[in-house]
């Protein structure tokens, strides 16, 4: 599936990168990354979503991949919402958004701040998130901030802190998630500012979420990976609660990659909700 990259215009001379795959004008559907990802980890998602008839775009979030970082450091919620809707706005209505972990926050937020798609995504995540696993996360995203001597020395971080996947026998992939720096050592290709910005914090997309009237009428869908360290059943009822219509498609033997761990149930799921809710 061909793709085309582009750089939206987000405000104040930054942009970020996304890649664009299917025809113009058909129903879209907006890829959102996890925290510490990349766009690069919804490419097949989002060939196959152009296969079933969609316009994909495939962003990398401020501050991750190819995009702009902020340069004073604003990661909150509501920027990286205003950042969705820019995005959103290169594609057509009816427009769906999909986004894991923290795109799915942002996404969250987006629709609280006024930008209602035709369905919403969430994979693994939930307002109510479970303090170990986020602990955990944080843990990892803040480790090595003098970067690695090796590609192979990145490789060995990522097992130690995900032990269940398998280690690549080939690391060139690896070199999507990192950048070479001046100081001649490779570094992760996320702004690690991001991490201690405490406007990032979702409190007040609860109290939005609390109060917004869109979750009664748009078709929300949450994938979960059943061995995710994020997302317990009490964060489940609790989004429930503030989405009643909330459908939940559970992904066994997948923890909180779940796209990357169970990739070809993940895309059935997400594009048989898609096909049914906003068909193409």
């Amino acid at each position: 599936m061909n793709r085309t990259t582009i750089r939206v215009p987000v405000g104040d001379g930054l942009t970020l990168a996304a890649d664009a795959a299917g025809r113009r004008g058909a129903p879209t559907v907006v890829l959102g990354h996890g925290g510490g990802q990349t766009r690069h980890s919804w490419d097949k998602a989002e060939d196959q979503l152009a296969a079933a008839g969609y316009f994909a775009i495939n962003y990398d979030l401020r501050g991750h991949g190819d995009s702009d970082w902020s340069p004073d450091g604003d990661y909150a919620l509501e920027t990286r919402a205003r950042d969705l809707m820019a995005v959103a706005a290169q594609g057509s209505d009816p427009f769906a958004l999909v986004g894991a972990s923290l795109g799915g926050l942002t996404a969250l937020m987006a629709s609280c701040m006024g930008l209602e798609p035709a369905a919403l995504v969430l994979v693994d995540i939930v307002p109510k998130m479970s303090p170990a696993g986020v602990a955990k996360i944080r843990g990892f995203m803040m480790a090595h901030p003098q970067g690695f001597v090796s590609i192979e020395q990145a490789a060995d971080a990522i097992s130690a802190y995900y032990p269940e996947r398998p280690r690549p026998k080939d690391l060139s992939g690896l070199n999507k998630n990192l950048r070479f720096g001046d100081d001649g050592r490779y570094h992760w290709h996320w702004d690690q500012r991001m991490m201690s910005d405490d406007r990032a914090s979702p409190e007040r997309m609860l109290a939005l979420l609390d109060a917004a009237d869109w979750t009664d009428r748009v078709p929300t869908l949450l994938v979960r990976g059943m061995k995710s360290d994020i997302v317990t059943d009490d964060g489940v009822a609790d989004l429930r609660r503030r989405v009643p219509g909330l459908e939940i498609v559970d992904i066994r033997g997948a923890g909180h990659m779940v796209a990357g761990d169970r990739n070809d149930d993940f895309n059935s799921a997400v594009i048989g909700f898609l096909q049914r809710v906003m068909p193409a």
